[in-house]
């Protein structure tokens, strides 16, 4: 099975400048959100113009939306995060956390993130809950299959990708081996395929393990998105797009 891109395609910058690009997260409503965690920003890209969407971010990591496209923030500053429509801030989870890093949401309503320094990932239940559902070195990027049955965790610090079988109160198997990779964060597909941001560019395995190429990068990758047909990529100073045969799954 070919990688789903065309070989002509190049990926074109977007922005540049930053200090520690991150999390980018695609709207439907048309920008790309991201994040530069150094700088404490979340910057917005829309039609070739780059603003400032939130200061004093709090070292804010990896996004998301929830069904309501509200956005969701893990915060490395020590929280995870949901601005509302009318730009306030309720904070969802804060306590005992060190580094929230990524996250995901799921279709029954829950969150699952990552804290790397404390060597977790959590769930934030659909009523409010905050619990450890996994303990690993150092877990960093999140990603659900697109059933919604299984939840990827990448370990930065084992170097290696896991995949979990999610039971029906949303509490995680032990997981099993997928991608012998070092990634930081990651993204499925329609198909199933899994976007994976390593060391040198982002790899791409099918749902069965099975690596389909790479898509090489000029500086190392932090992150990934896919919206439509349409790859963004971060790196820690750049953010890049290309365009795919593969559509990604999401939630808004």
């Amino acid at each position: 099975m070919p990688l789903p891109i065309d070989p002509n395609e190049k990926l074109t910058q977007l922005a540049t400048g930053f200090a520690l690009a991150e999390g980018p997260v695609y709207s439907r409503r048309g920008y790309l959100l991201f994040t530069d965690i150094r700088n404490q920003r979340i910057h917005k890209w829309e039609q070739g113009k780059l603003t400032v969407f939130r200061e004093n971010s709090n070292r804010a990591n990896g996004l998301t939306f929830d069904h309501q496209g509200r956005l969701l923030t893990a915060e490395g500053g020590g929280r995870v995060t949901r601005t509302e429509k009318n730009g306030s801030i309720t904070v969802l989870a804060d306590k005992d956390l060190q580094g929230p890093n990524d996250l995901v949401y799921a279709i029954d309503g829950s969150i699952y993130f990552t804290d790397l320094p404390k060597g977790r990932v959590y769930q934030i239940t659909r009523q409010g809950e905050v619990r450890v559902v996994a303990e690993t070195p150092g877990p960093n990027g999140v990603a659900l299959t697109p059933n919604q049955q299984h939840l990827y965790v990448a370990d930065y610090k084992a170097g290696g990708v896991r995949i979990h079988a999610i039971a029906p109160d949303g509490r995680l198997g032990p997981g099993k081996p997928f991608a012998p990779l070092t990634v930081d964060g990651l993204k499925t597909d329609e198909a199933g395929n899994v976007w994976m941001a390593s060391l040198d560019g982002i790899e791409v395995y099918t749902k069965n393990g099975e690596p389909l190429g790479k898509i090489p990068t000029p500086e190392r990758p932090t992150n990934c998105a896919l919206s439509g047909p349409t790859l963004y990529v971060t790196t820690p100073s750049t953010v890049y797009r290309l365009q795919t045969k593969a559509f990604g799954t999401r939630t808004f």
